[in-house]
């Protein structure tokens, strides 16, 4: 089981601090959308808060000479400070927490089911038929030694057609009911020209053991 990816020192604020934690989330997501985020955590302490982007193309959220990283952490402080306090708390709250944010680079996409997710939405949206997306990209994740398996499910107005329905394929083992079972699952959508596609995505890459 993976922790919330959101962790550390909240204190007394923490209904407001949680919410922060979503507003950036879904800030970044939306922002850095053509940079293959796999995944943001947020670690808190008293005086900073740490974001960590992993990205499959970190060049894109870094910038030349880091000045992505820098425009990126001004803009989180413009949206922090104008969601939920007034402009004078927001400045006092500003200099007292400090933002600092981490790119971490994926080598291989192919492990990660939240990119899968994201390629297999691409292709739908360029209207490439669902069932050669998902063998496609269930074909390219099995050639990774690490992986045992894949299950991949679509559901929506497949191929545009009228009525909505859901497919899925697997390749490989996959032991949903093993608790000690490492699966990385994630889920993302299509945008079609015929409405929204679901996209859900699993991958095993072997048993946990405790040392």
């Amino acid at each position: 089981m993976e922790d919330f990816n959101i962790r550390g020192f909240y204190g007394s604020n923490m209904p407001n601090y949680l919410q922060e934690d979503f507003l950036i989330k879904d800030f970044l997501r939306e922002k850095l959308a053509e940079a293959s985020v796999a995944n943001i955590e947020i670690e808190h302490s008293a005086s900073k808060i740490n974001i960590i982007i992993e990205s499959a193309r970190p060049g894109l959220i870094i910038g030349r000479g880091g000045e992505g990283v820098e425009i990126l952490k001004k803009e989180i402080e413009k949206e922090l400070q104008g969601a939920f306090l007034t402009k004078k708390n927001a400045d006092k709250k500003a200099k007292e927490r400090q933002i600092k944010i981490d790119i971490k680079e994926i080598k291989n996409p192919w492990t990660s089911a939240a990119l899968v997710a994201q390629m297999a939405a691409q292709q739908l949206e360029k209207r490439i038929p669902f069932r050669q997306v998902l063998k496609r990209n269930m074909e390219r994740t099995m050639q990774n030694k690490e992986v045992k398996g894949i299950k991949m499910r679509v559901s929506g107005r497949l191929n545009g057609t009228e009525i909505a329905r859901a497919e899925w394929l697997k390749q490989g083992r996959m032991p949903l009911g093993t608790i000690r079972a490492d699966i990385d699952y994630a889920q993302d959508e299509a945008n079609c020209t015929y409405g929204a596609i679901g996209i859900k995505v699993w991958i095993y890459k072997g048993d946990k053991f405790d040392k």
